[in-house]
């Protein structure tokens, strides 16, 4: 693994507000947000303003934000997960295979239009991991 995990919080339909809470109480900075409507993935003109990815830092916090894909329920316990960013493919792979042997697939592991793998599982234990490997620039 590259880093420590980072946590990354899911809300539904209000992560704009939340990102907006978090930077007035820690003091910190929206270093990016990327909504729906500006990815490379088909979706709905619904969701267009909705937040797809955001990333927030104050010193060594650091966090990620996004609002829920449509029919994606949000509730407290569920709306939170732990975000891997992982060196290899082989890495990804043993990860994945190991998590979801007794846990659920949330995202099977696929190619992305961020140039990564990525996959979204929950262990056995309730803990939701989101597993990124960012593919070498070509």
């Amino acid at each position: 693994m590259k880093q420590q995990a980072t946590p990354y919080l899911t809300f539904d339909g209000n992560a704009r507000e939340a990102l907006e809470y978090y930077k007035d109480v820690f003091k910190g900075e929206i270093l990016e947000i990327k909504t729906f409507g500006k990815a490379d993935f088909p979706t709905p003109p619904e969701v267009d303003n909705r937040i797809m990815h955001a990333q927030f830092k104050k010193d060594d916090l650091f966090i990620m934000v996004s609002d829920a894909f449509l029919g994606q329920s949000v509730e407290k316990g569920n709306n939170i997960s732990l975000a891997l960013e992982l060196e290899s493919e082989e890495e990804i792979h043993k990860l994945y295979d190991a998590l979801s042997q007794k846990g659920t697939i949330l995202m099977e592991l696929q190619d992305t239009f961020w140039s990564a793998k990525f996959a979204k599982v929950r262990d056995y234990f309730g803990v939701i991991w989101d597993l990124n490997y960012t593919k070498p620039k070509q």
